[in-house]
């Protein structure tokens, strides 16, 4: 029994590789503060992804799942209740009861972007990739690589060769970590060295910025992520507690059986 456990989990990892490969090209494994049982998102670099999110991002991509409340709320960016209302007073958004446009309250989420050439939703993103954690979402990537969405998404802002093509009137980029376009993509490179400026005075080469973009992205798909692993800490020292309390409570209901077959 033993042999076919060691034998079912290692066919189960080396399936995963395959996986990677055929979803969207080698993933490569990045070490982000949140990941593990006891990781947890870095606040500094939640912020610089959201400037890079704000100034880059947000032209062709909306998160409307993502209250912008949630930028204030600990485990995230953390910005004050002055800097959340005006983030959000800088987004406009229709309001049936006025017919008008306003400016967005920290009640209401990150804007949708709609129409021709506009990407796909953010919001969910880095938990869209879950197929890179594992064959069959048994998650064994993740758990022994640390490969995720976040990855699948820095690896894509970081594998463009600079290579261009036509095709029926469309402009295609190079990128070897797509391989669902045949290694080419419709969004051009967006991520370079020194394309924004962070006040903290952090790395702004382009594999910094994308992995401060990335780890945002996971924050938007996750905020709760901090709460839920404290959650489950929570949860497995109470089965512990809960399994000695057992073990004694057995041994004292039992004592008495044992002790008259002793005899």
């Amino acid at each position: 029994m033993r042999k076919l456990v060691y034998a079912a989990i290692s066919a189960l990892a080396l399936g995963s590789a395959p996986l990677l490969a055929s979803e969207g090209g080698a993933v490569h494994d990045v070490n982000f503060s949140f990941e593990g049982p006891y990781g947890t998102y870095d606040k500094a670099q939640l912020r610089r992804g959201l400037q890079i999110f704000t100034e880059i991002c947000s032209a062709c991509h909306g998160m409307k799942f993502v209250p912008l409340r949630a930028l204030g709320e600990p485990g995230g960016p953390e910005l004050s209740p002055e800097e959340v209302r005006e983030y959000a007073s800088n987004l406009e958004i229709f309001d049936p009861e006025l017919d008008d446009w306003r400016p967005r309250k920290i009640s209401d989420n990150f804007p949708t972007v709609t129409g021709d050439g506009m990407g796909p939703d953010l919001s969910v993103m880095a938990k869209a990739r879950a197929g890179f954690s594992g064959p069959l979402g048994t998650g064994l990537n993740q758990f022994f690589n640390g490969i995720g969405g976040p990855e699948y998404i820095y690896t894509i802002l970081t594998s463009y060769t600079g290579e261009m093509k036509e095709e029926a009137g469309s402009l295609y980029y190079e990128n070897h970590a797509f391989t669902r376009g045949n290694g080419w993509i419709a969004m051009p490179q967006q991520i370079y060295d020194d394309i924004v400026e962070y006040e903290d005075g952090s790395p702004t080469d382009a594999h910094a910025l994308a992995k401060d973009v990335s780890a945002f992205l996971m924050w938007a798909a996750e905020p709760k992520l901090n709460a839920r692993k404290q959650a489950g800490y929570i949860g497995v020292l109470m089965l512990v507690v809960l399994s000695v309390l057992l073990y004694f409570t057995n041994k004292t209901l039992w004592a008495p059986v044992k002790g008259k077959k002793k005899a």
